[in-house]
């Protein structure tokens, strides 16, 4: 607050002198914001309430039965389904402000029952037979459609998943690491398909402006995927030719990716190209020291992590300080 404005427009008998006082004590004594607190707070909510929905009817499976549970998650996400259509904003390609604060919990709610719903038809009833990919590709439809009908980050990132599950992967960067069986070339080629299509997703919605704030969620996924896809391909057909071009497409997507972040004045999307590129780079580097078959590779493997992690933390500084000027 610019107490000096207030001051003087008192002083020029703009505003009283208990009009003043009161906004000396409000900027000595500033609220205090709890906007991020609630949303939090009201977050864990819908994900405790879907959570024990769950464990209660896990629990009581023998003697609810199946049909009256598939009634009560058809209810709940059929009402808040109802709510948030009664009370949405006309559809705009522009970014929308929800109608509420709840409004948001009260859809991510009715999206998770939906997807409850459907897991558990197919699961008890397999109402879709042995077509498990329908199973996942409705559901994925419906989350897009709800996440660009209602303007919601949260349950694009959703849709995301969803594509990713029905395209037999895990989007999750630590899971694709930890779970995935590296060892297929349809898997790799699957992620690269997968990261690229949603660069291109984002990519489209910055340049027909159509809800153009979507860009980040289909770039996170996106730059993750690829790079981590194309590094597995290297090392993949690491004795075979092909895997340099594995290497060569990474570097011409992390220059593409490098130039868009400048675009958008974003260091987080240049922290990534800076680490996956550092990470390929490395992996040339050792190649080269260990195809010598020497003592001395060993030594120079280690001065050069230690010289390129310096090297690393100055070029993050500078770029940092270079995206702030621009």
């Amino acid at each position: 607050m610019n107490i000096d404005l207030f001051k003087k427009l008192f002083e020029e008998d703009c505003i009283s002198e208990e009009s003043f006082e009161k906004i000396k004590n409000t900027s000595h004594a500033p609220l205090f914001s709890l906007h991020w607190e609630l949303k939090t707070l009201l977050y864990l909510g819908v994900v405790l309430l879907s959570t024990g929905l769950g464990i209660l009817i896990y629990k009581n499976i023998d003697t609810i039965g199946h049909q009256v549970i598939l009634l009560i998650i058809a209810a709940i996400s059929g009402g808040c389904f109802f709510y948030c259509f009664k009370h949405k904003k006309p559809f705009n390609k522009e970014q929308i402000k929800s109608p509420n604060s709840f409004f948001d919990y009260i859809l991510l709610l009715a999206c998770l029952s939906f997807l409850s719903f459907v897991g558990y038809l197919q699961f008890q009833y397999t109402v879709f037979g042995t077509n498990y990919g329908m199973a996942t590709f409705i559901p994925m439809l419906v989350l897009f459609y709800i996440a660009y009908e209602f303007d919601h980050l949260g349950i694009l990132a959703m849709g995301i998943t969803n594509l990713a599950v029905w395209m037999g992967v895990s989007v999750t960067p630590k899971q694709l690491l930890l779970n995935t069986d590296f060892n297929s070339q349809t898997v790799i080629f699957t992620y690269i398909f997968l990261g690229l299509l949603l660069l291109l997703a984002a990519y489209l919605s910055a340049r027909f402006n159509f809800k153009k704030h979507f860009r980040f969620t289909y770039q996170h996924f996106g730059v993750h995927l690829s790079f981590i896809s194309l590094l597995a391909g290297y090392f993949f057909y690491y004795d075979l030719g092909i895997s340099f071009l594995f290497m060569l497409t990474l570097f011409v997507l992390a220059y593409y990716i490098y130039t868009d972040s400048f675009k958008y004045n974003s260091f987080y999307f240049i922290l990534l190209v800076v680490l996956y590129t550092y990470i390929a780079i490395s992996s040339l580097v050792l190649r080269a020291l260990f195809s010598m078959k020497d003592d001395a590779s060993i030594t120079l493997s280690f001065m050069y992590f230690i010289g390129s992690a310096i090297g690393i933390i100055f070029l993050l500084i500078n770029l940092n300080k270079k995206i702030k000027t621009a």
